[in-house]
């Protein structure tokens, strides 16, 4: 058997060969912003609505006082109580079509990208439409988890009555934030790995998620590595876009609330960009593992 690179050193061949092919990368931007900005754009409209049902000024968001950030966590709380109602309205209906929309998007956006990559592979948009939405269920799962742990760090050392903990809750805060992300990192290798097996293999959609859960240890700590690589460059990526968007803050008297605006338009194109050019690099040393491991096996 030929040599077999460690994920993260493969990563760098499969960078390479994802940044010399473009239209990968502009596809996988194109169908995420399909989806991504109408739903911005709902958004946006809802807010709006919401905000002339209740304005900042009634809700007693306009006298926060950043010096005493205490009195204004409680004027933030009390300002919610007010809006919760109306947003529990619009997510009542707004998160259900959400989901449908990007399982079906994602589903045939995907298919699309790994077509591109490799035209011998088959379209099958309803069997991906199956899997991106078993995707979404898991990432669901592990946000409500993620958020039912902050919420008992909240009552542990916010609201138990006595002086709030604020150090030792920004401290469980950090620790479970970054947790679930490697948690993720760790578990969704799964059903990632899933289409290409359907497309690779012919699988059936449960069929390739049992499959996935049964590539082997060789071939599973690959998929782990990369995508343990592919988080950590997700964080940098995140981190490197929040000191971009800093930038022009000692400056903001001479350039002006407008350039700043600017600037953070700007950033945030950069992330998301570069954030679609990794999924599609992941998607690359996925099938290539998968040539190594079970590329002559495969059904």
């Amino acid at each position: 058997m030929p040599q077999i690179l460690r994920g993260t050193q493969s990563a760098v061949g499969q960078m390479g060969w994802v940044f010399a092919r473009p239209a990968l990368t502009a596809l996988e931007v194109a169908w995420r912003w399909l989806f991504g900005l109408p739903l911005l754009l709902v958004c946006w409209v809802q807010a709006q609505q919401i905000l002339a049902v209740l304005p900042p000024e009634s809700a007693g968001l306009t006298n926060l006082d950043p010096q005493n950030p205490w009195v204004s966590i409680v004027k933030v709380a009390d300002a919610w109580d007010q809006y919760q109602p109306h947003a529990m309205g619009v997510l009542r209906w707004l998160v259900p079509v959400a989901a449908v929309a990007w399982v079906v998007i994602s589903a045939l956006g995907r298919n699309l990208v790994l077509k591109r990559m490799d035209p011998r592979l088959p379209f099958r948009p309803m069997a991906m439409v199956a899997l991106q939405a078993a995707w979404l269920a898991v990432l669901a799962l592990t946000c409500w988890a993620w958020f039912r742990s902050l919420g008992w760090a909240a009552a542990s050392h916010i609201g138990t009555g006595a002086e709030p903990d604020l150090v030792g809750y920004a401290v469980w805060a950090i620790f479970l934030t970054l947790g679930f992300f490697t948690l993720w990192a760790l578990i969704s290798w799964v059903v990632f790995i899933a289409p290409l097996l359907v497309l690779l293999e012919d699988l059936s959609p449960g069929a390739a998620l049992v499959a996935s859960m049964k590539l082997g240890r060789p071939f599973t700590s690959k998929l782990m590595e990369i995508n343990l690589v592919m988080g950590i460059v997700k964080l940098a990526l995140l981190v490197l876009a929040m000191v971009f968007s800093s930038v022009l803050i000692p400056f903001s008297d001479e350039v002006g609330a407008s350039a700043m605006h600017w600037e953070w338009i700007v950033v945030s194109v950069f992330y998301f960009i570069a954030s679609d050019y990794f999924h599609v690099v992941r998607l690359k040393g996925f099938i290539e593992f998968w040539h190594t491991f079970r590329g002559q096996s495969a059904p």
